[in-house]
């Protein structure tokens, strides 16, 4: 047992290490700097020097839909599968799959870093010296709507038709509750360029910025808190595939997660330096990062386990760890019987540590927080570990 135990464990050590974030190559070096999924398995991608890509087939391939006659794009958004915006020095439209780009309006010199469509027709483009333009018709007109900020725009997002959030440099966030007409000034609490607004809804929303800020709010903008993020390192985009589940990506492969709704966030390896400019989610499992010298990243296991825990699971049937969901106690099976049990948080700190002599054996966890922890069991040849919930 204790030799299949480690041979098993041995693969799924090989097979994980290389799982969590899976690196493809377009062909190009240049930045990609943004990426939307409207469905599993479409999606684009964009960046500098007019680079424009399209996978069909959820990141295997990759076509080049570049026009390398147009300035960077910044950002893209769809709004079905076949229709998405591109903005940079001007706005692109595709209504084809990518097929053809039509020019929708020019930057006048300024140049836009984010769009966001509430629906099919009704759409916002923001950038440069505070600007905000507004389509009601599917982006055939624009009109230019009043920031009362000179402050370089980079996110914007809409919880429903009239509600919107605009974040910028100088620590800048705005805010409409009539679709666009008046914008309110924020108080942020920091002067750091903010990066990424997203909100999960009404209520609730994250802001991410230089200096590791990461900012949320639980009344709808009223007032906004700082979340510990762990890093100084520059943080330009945020994703939440549901109201628990974030991620967050930004300068020299950062990535980070939170399981919590932003209460603690932990360090995921990218296995890249490279900076890191554009984070979407399809679902908590699934999700695309995209950055400098062309690269795209793609996870299928939410991101893989953080820094300092082995990404293993249980090996076949060795280790055994019920009820889970826990409140007050588990019950742990392991076939090795003189082994060294640890349990860890999601961050890798090792709160019970015990030596196990016996096959079955129950542990005491009422004093931990409620939360995700990770069950280890050591024999001499033998390594499982066990996800657990404790309620």
């Amino acid at each position: 047992m204790k030799t299949t135990c480690l041979l098993i464990g041995l693969l799924l050590i090989s097979i994980f290490a290389f799982s969590q974030w899976t690196a493809k190559s377009n062909g190009s070096t240049d930045g990609i700097l943004s990426v939307y999924f409207p469905s599993k398995t479409t999606g684009y991608a964009v960046g500098y020097n007019g680079t424009i890509l399209k996978t069909t087939d959820g990141f295997k391939t990759w076509t080049d839909l570049s026009n390398l006659n147009y300035q960077s794009s910044f950002s893209v958004f769809c709004t079905d599968t076949n229709t998405a915006y591109a903005v940079g020095g001007g706005i692109l439209k595709t209504s084809n799959g990518g097929i053809a780009w039509d020019t929708l309006a020019r930057g006048s010199g300024n140049f836009f870093f984010s769009v966001f469509f509430v629906d099919a027709s009704i759409g916002y483009a923001v950038g440069q010296a505070g600007t905000i333009l507004k389509t009601i018709n599917n982006g055939a007109a624009w009109t230019a709507l009043s920031s009362g900020t000179s402050a370089t725009l980079e996110s914007v997002f809409f919880t429903d038709a009239n509600t919107g959030f605009v974040v910028g440099h100088n620590g800048t966030i705005l805010k409409t509750n009539n679709g666009g007409t008046t914008w309110m000034a924020l108080s942020s609490g920091t002067i750091n360029v903010l990066f990424s607004v997203r909100f999960t809804d009404a209520n609730t929303g994250y802001i991410a910025g230089w200096g590791g800020t990461i900012l949320k709010t639980i009344d709808g903008g009223t007032t906004w808190t700082a979340l510990p993020s762990g890093t100084t390192n520059g943080l330009m985009s945020i994703s939440f595939p549901d109201a628990d589940t974030g991620f967050v990506v930004g300068y020299n492969g950062t990535i980070l997660k939170t399981n919590n709704g932003g209460t603690n966030w932990m360090t995921l390896s990218s296995g890249t330096t490279k900076y890191l400019y554009s984070v979407f989610f399809t679902d908590p499992r699934t999700g695309y990062a995209v950055g400098d010298s062309g690269i795209i990243l793609k996870t299928t296991n939410g991101g893989g386990y953080p820094l300092g825990i082995n990404d293993q699971i249980s090996v076949s049937n060795t280790l055994i760890v019920y009820p889970n969901p826990a409140s007050t106690q588990i019950t742990i099976e392991f076939s090795a019987i003189s082994s060294q049990l640890s349990i860890s948080n999601i961050a890798g700190q090792q709160l019970i540590t015990r030596p196990i002599t016996q096959s079955k054996t129950q542990v005491d966890i009422s004093n931990l927080p409620s939360g995700v922890y990770f069950v280890r069991l050591t024999s001499d040849k033998c390594v499982a570990t066990e996800k657990i919930i404790k309620q």
